[in-house]
């Protein structure tokens, strides 16, 4: 169940320090070696210097499924605030590791339990913390 890495990713350097942390405290999670090759290979910025489409940890984004074209709205969390039917997802699950560090237009790809792949586009941004000045959630 891991994200398939590309294209480049852009994370904060304050997202990478807490994720990096993250993987620290829980290392056994099915997905943290993905994550921890995500952040081995993107491109990090100061949180007032990244763009405003660029999913970040607490973003809002509505993602459309590249086979069928549904519809869902997802703010990208932590473990500890996720609830996945309300459209909270964690960073350490395989989709919402496939869309930390996306641009709107992207595709996010991952697999799924049974291995099968799945694929959504990042479609709009409807909240980037650091778009708003928040740099510190």
């Amino acid at each position: 169940m891991a994200a398939v890495l590309a294209p480049e990713r852009t994370l904060t350097q304050i997202d990478y320090v807490r994720l990096t942390r993250l993987l620290t405290e829980q290392p056994a999670s099915l997905n943290a070696g993905t994550l921890d090759e995500l952040l081995a290979v993107s491109e990090l910025v100061a949180s007032p210097s990244v763009a405003p489409d660029v999913v970040t940890m607490y973003s809002q984004i509505v993602v459309a499924d590249e086979t069928d074209g549904a519809r869902m709205k997802i703010a990208l969390c932590y473990p500890d605030h996720a609830e996945p039917a309300a459209g909270f997802i964690s960073v350490l699950a395989p989709l919402g590791t496939a869309l930390l560090g996306l641009r709107v237009g992207d595709v996010a790809r991952w697999a799924g339990p049974g291995g099968q792949l799945h694929a959504t586009r990042v479609v709009e941004m409807l909240f980037q913390p650091e778009a708003t000045g928040d740099y510190t959630t």
